[in-house]
């Protein structure tokens, strides 16, 4: 049994919050039902055609799914909605400011006729205070929270290059949901999640916040280079190599100056004997282990932190990432199936010891339409007339269009 089998969620989602949330709960085992508008769907479908001509934002979020079309603007598309909320457990929505509102599918109005669904709303700024009819966008938010004002160098400021604030909230709405799924398990009350993309963004951003805030200075965009760890970042070797190192505490800057840089005097010097004093001095520091350096190569100075018992990185890219030995030797590649094709899916970060996570396919827009309104009694008739009517769409059952229990 997966940990969240029987547990039904309906999703009225776009782009990346909410379908990370819901990815997340579809991993573990719950049903998880698409609602996509009827004319292309979820927006991020056509992000990019990167994946066998499908978008990888849409393959990374949406595994497990289950899609169904509905205009929800015709009362038709309202009322299958309902009949999905009547078993369902949790209803995930990140619509437009106050569309879910116009719509009746806010948590206060669903709270009577659906006394056990539990609704989770994601905005951008709130649904309440002076920003709820805002438009928010990651990176939007990212420039709003203050990400960008450390993200950089010098005068440079410079994108995260991850959706990290949809990222943020979606993680929030996923641990939201579980709280929210044993709560009412434990008491019987079905109680509502809100999360806005800003407010999580905030959380993650709140070290450099305190620094600012009660330090008076804020932290420097320092590129790769940690803000207030010293030293802590990329160095480049003798061949041209590049090889990160961070040191966290004394014990280790002692390390450094013994063992790596041969320099037992450098851990003394007035500049660097704390790690204040480090990132005041931090170009002065960085000549001097530039020039320790220069005589060894990229893989020598690696070797010789991980001898001292230092950490260390290479700096990779993304496509050798795919190669990494730490996912190969862990064995945490799958295969699942999209429109396009077989691609490869990384397990859940989390796993819960005896249970493999069963990754779903990625769903063609509409593929399981047909197989849901005959769940809820259509015929095929009224499943032609509702279709007729512009109220849903029949995709293809060919494009793993049956469910992720199948």
């Amino acid at each position: 049994m997966s940990p969240l089998s029987g547990v039904t969620v309906v999703a009225l989602e776009h782009a990346v919050a909410a379908p990370y949330a819901t990815r997340l709960l579809a991993d573990l085992g719950a049903r998880v039902i698409k609602v996509e508008r009827p004319d292309g769907g979820d927006f991020a479908r056509g992000y990019d055609c990167s994946v066998h001509g499908d978008s990888s934002y849409f393959v990374w979020l949406n595994r497990g799914k289950e899609s169904l079309t509905l205009d929800l603007k015709q009362a038709g598309g309202q009322r299958i909605l309902r009949q999905l909320l009547t078993t369902s457990d949790v209803l995930v929505q990140n619509l437009g400011p106050g569309a879910a509102t116009r719509l009746g599918l806010d948590a206060t109005s669903l709270a009577t006729e659906y006394p056990r669904l539990i609704v989770c709303d994601i905005t951008g700024y709130g649904s309440t205070g002076p920003w709820r009819d805002r438009k928010a966008y990651d990176l939007l938010v990212q420039a709003e929270a203050g990400l960008l004002s450390v993200t950089g160098t010098g005068d440079d400021v410079a994108r995260t290059g991850i959706s990290v604030a949809d990222i943020a909230a979606g993680m929030f709405a996923f641990s939201g949901i579980l709280t929210a799924l044993y709560v009412r398990a434990t008491t019987g009350e079905a109680r509502p999640v809100s999360v806005s993309l800003f407010e999580s963004l905030v959380e993650w951003v709140s070290q450099p916040a305190y620094y600012a805030h009660y330090g008076g200075t804020a932290p420097p965009r320092t590129g790769a280079r940690h803000a207030t760890i010293a030293p802590y970042g990329p160095f480049t070797a003798g061949d041209g190599g590049t090889v990160l190192l961070a040191v966290q505490n004394q014990r280790e800057w002692r390390r450094l100056c013994d063992e790596v840089l041969a320099t037992p005097g450098l851990c003394d010097d007035p500049r660097f004997v704390t790690n204040p004093d480090r990132v005041t001095h931090r170009d002065d520091l960085e000549a001097i282990i530039h020039a320790a350096i220069a005589s060894m190569t990229a893989d020598e100075l690696a070797h010789r932190l991980e001898a001292a018992g230092i950490a260390t990185a290479r700096m990779n890219d993304v496509e050798a990432l795919w190669s990494h030995p730490v996912l190969a030797g862990r064995d945490r590649w799958r295969e699942i199936g999209t429109p396009g094709g077989a691609i490869d899916a990384l397990l859940p970060p989390a796993m819960l010891g005896g249970v493999e996570a069963g990754l779903g396919d990625v769903p063609g827009l509409a593929a399981h339409s047909r197989m849901i309104l005959c769940e809820l009694g259509y015929t095929d008739e009224s499943i032609a007339d509702l279709v007729s009517s512009g109220v849903t769409t029949i995709g293809s059952e060919a494009d793993y269009g049956a469910p992720p229990s199948a």
